[in-house]
Order: structure tokens, then C-alpha cells, then sequence
């Protein structure tokens, strides 16, 4: 027996310690002062969409074979016309460095180590050409809300095509903002307003405290640095009445790949693939803007039969673990993104907590996979995976081979 020896990396220790994305989520909040946390963590009105959505992860069975050994697992995957070391990469998160300092610079630097793509959104805090110099050769991806400034979109459009972002996620789920509560009671603003509220939970939580008093002020980086709360700010900005022309619009004025991401039902999917788009994100945004809707992964199987096999379908709402990414792909998605989960990381250890996340995601999916009995992602399928709403599923002793 041998004793472990201290570590005087508090952060390094830290994370040590953390099994799941479900054990950074305790530090985030232990480490993060509520405002920040309540963001992340919360959803719209009563948070039943994000709930259920777990649950339906939670509620699915993974079906094993034996006796279909191999030696290793193919991770990787072709996506949006270009490669990705794991089936999975970082989703578009706005607010980020109000939940660590580090923020996308923390988030780019870990999706190009492992070779997996990194979302920016528009209401990113740090700009397009910040995050480029950061993720270097690493592959990036833009995510745009449509403003009414149709010349500011246009701007960002090209910034993003000049500074090498080769995939442009069109989020159409939002022309206004979800009644998110948390944020609500929290007085949510851009940038934060300091209350004595504020104060005293920051105070419980110095490195967060220190961080936020000493490094650049908190803004939105592409958009403006004027207070409201963030609702407010959304909807004087972004686009009520956005529609087909408007993404007939952006597919002209975009000549990379196109993604739109919001797609709940099959008859959305067929409708934005005849205007343009080269492929959909099936999300809720993450239960943060119609409380109630259908569940993403409920949805997904139906919307992969109507669009065929050639068709990029990405996942997005409620992904955790190796296991959830594993259910999505069986069900028919090609790709997952990971957005809570990756500021769970994030706010638990910056840059490392991000490393932290993809590692124990990809670790439990390639040990997955061999307990499958598959030699790689691409061979996952709708036989690996029972779910509580398909009354049709057969008996497992029925599995075809």
C-alpha cells in the first residue's frame, strides 16, 4: 500500500476527484456565485423540457452484445464536411466569461487539443478573431441569432468566413427570449450589476471574485456593452419575425456549410434542407426557451427517417456522458454538442474543467462501445438502444445481428 501524495495544484486536485460531469456540476456551484450558476443550470419557466430531457436519457437502455471483441474503437467521425477526432464537440454558449475568466479561451484551446470543433455565439465574450488566434488550426464553427441589423449580420458573417470558420450554426428557436425564472429573481444584466446580494455570494467564492475584479470588463463582444437585462437586450436585438427569406438570406451571403439548429419535427427539418441548409441541429436549447416542447431525443428517430441517411443530423439538449452521446448516435444523430456540460467543466477548473469534460465523456464512450461489441461510433445503431416510447421495440432475444 502506498500513500497518494499531496498536490499543491488546488485545481489539479480538484478535478482529480471528479468521476462524471455530474461531480464537476457539484464544484461548479459550490465555486461559482448563483447568478452565474442559475444561467448555466437553468431552463424556461418551470424547466419541465430540460428535465424530461434527462429523463429520457436516463430512461433508455443500452443493449449489449458478447462475444464481439476488438481490440480498439474508432472515435472519430466525418461532420459538416470535415474531420472530428470524437463524435462530439462544444455547442454555442453565450454569457461565458461571466461563469470563469478563462471562458472561450479555456473552451477553444481544449476543443482544438482534442480535435473536436468549437461553436462561438454571437453573444460570445470573446470575438471572432479572438477566438481564432486561440483555437489556431482547430476547427471552429460560428453560431448566429439573426438581428434586425441585417448589415451587423452580414459583418459577422464575413468576419467568421475571413477568420477561417468553415460551419455556420443559424439558431432559429429564438426570435425572443424563453421566460427564464432563475434569471429572473437573479437580476440577470450585460454586464452583471454588483448588489449587495452579488457581493455576498461572490465573496464565499474568492477566486471567482478575484478574477471578475481583475480582468477585462464582462461584454458581449459582438454585440453592445449597454446594461439591460438580458432578456430586454435580446429582444431589441434579434429578430421576431424572422423567417424562410431570412434564412434564404443568410444561405446567400454564407458559402460554407450551413447548419440550423432548433429543429423539433420532421416537417421543419424538410422544410430549411429545401432552403439551403446543409444539415440540422435537432435541439430545445436545452429546455431554455418553449417549456413543454417535444423532447429533442424523442424526436430525433422520426426526423432521421423523413430526411434519409445523407443528411448531417446533429444532436444538441441534454448531453452528459459517453452513454447519452452513445443513445443519441444510435437514434440517428451523426454528432452531439455539449453545452452545459462544458461549462460545468468550465466553471469547476477553467481550461482544465473543459479538458476534464471531454475526457471522462469520451472515456465512457469508448468503454461503451466495447461493451456493445462495435469496433467504432459508425457502427452504432437503432438495435443498441430500447427506449420507453417505442412500443414496436423487440425482445431482446430477437436482436439481429
Amino acid at each position: 500500500m502506498h500513500f497518494a501524495r499531496p498536490s499543491l495544484d488546488r485545481r489539479a486536485a480538484r478535478l482529480a476527484r471528479a468521476a462524471s460531469v455530474e461531480d464537476l456540476r457539484v464544484i461548479a456551484r459550490r465555486r461559482t456565485p448563483k447568478p452565474a450558476f442559475d444561467y448555466v443550470d437553468g431552463a424556461a419557466v418551470d424547466e419541465r423540457t430540460a428535465d424530461r430531457t434527462r429523463e429520457a436519457f436516463l430512461n433508455c437502455e443500452l443493449v449489449p452484445r458478447v462475444l464481439q471483441g476488438h481490440g480498439d474503437v474508432d472515435l472519430s467521425t466525418t461532420i459538416a464536411g470535415g474531420p472530428s477526432a470524437l463524435p462530439f464537440g462544444i455547442a454555442p454558449t453565450g454569457f461565458t466569461r461571466f461563469m470563469h475568466a478563462e471562458g472561450e479561451d479555456g473552451g477553444a484551446a481544449a476543443a482544438a487539443s482534442h480535435g473536436i470543433p468549437f461553436s462561438l455565439s454571437t453573444m460570445g465574450t470573446r470575438s471572432i478573431e479572438e477566438v481564432a488566434q486561440i483555437a489556431g488550426a482547430g476547427r471552429k464553427w460560428f453560431q448566429l441569432y439573426l438581428w434586425r441589423d441585417r448589415e451587423a449580420s452580414q459583418d459577422l458573417l464575413r468576419r467568421a468566413a475571413d477568420n477561417g470558420f468553415d460551419t455556420l450554426l443559424v439558431t432559429v428557436d429564438t426570435p425572443v427570449a424563453g421566460q427564464r425564472l432563475r434569471d429572473a429573481r437573479n437580476g440577470m444584466t450585460i454586464p452583471p450589476k454588483l448588489t449587495l446580494s452579488t457581493v455576498v455570494d461572490a465573496a464565499w467564492r474568492p477566486e471567482w471574485w478575484f478574477n471578475f475584479l481583475t480582468t477585462e470588463p464582462l461584454t458581449f463582444a459582438s454585440l453592445s456593452d449597454t446594461t439591460h437585462e438580458l432578456p430586454t437586450l435580446i429582444n431589441s436585438m434579434f429578430d421576431p419575425t424572422i423567417n424562410m427569406d431570412d434564412l434564404a438570406w443568410i444561405r446567400k451571403n454564407w458559402q460554407g456549410k450551413l447548419l440550423v439548429k432548433g429543429i423539433l419535427t420532421p416537417a421543419d427539418a424538410l422544410m430549411v434542407l429545401d432552403a439551403g441548409a446543409d444539415g440540422i441541429v435537432v435541439s430545445s436549447h436545452g429546455g431554455r426557451q418553449l417549456d413543454r416542447a417535444p423532447i429533442p431525443l424523442q424526436a430525433l428517430p422520426a426526423i432521421r427517417a423523413a430526411v434519409g441517411n445523407d443528411v448531417d443530423i446533429l444532436y444538441d439538449s441534454g448531453v452528459r456522458s459517453g452513454n447519452d452521446v452513445a443513445i443519441a448516435l444510435a437514434l440517428g444523430a451523426d454528432f452531439c454538442l455539449i453545452g452545459r456540460a462544458y461549462l460545468y467543466g468550465l466553471m469547476a477548473g477553467g481550461r482544465e474543467g473543459v479538458d476534464k469534460v471531454i475526457d471522462l465523456i469520451a472515456n465512457e464512450l469508448r468503454i461503451s462501445l466495447h461493451l456493445l461489441g462495435v469496433s467504432g461510433v459508425q457502427e452504432l445503431n437503432r438495435d443498441h438502444v430500447r427506449t420507453p416510447w417505442d412500443k414496436s421495440e423487440e425482445d431482446p432475444a430477437t436482436f439481429q445481428a
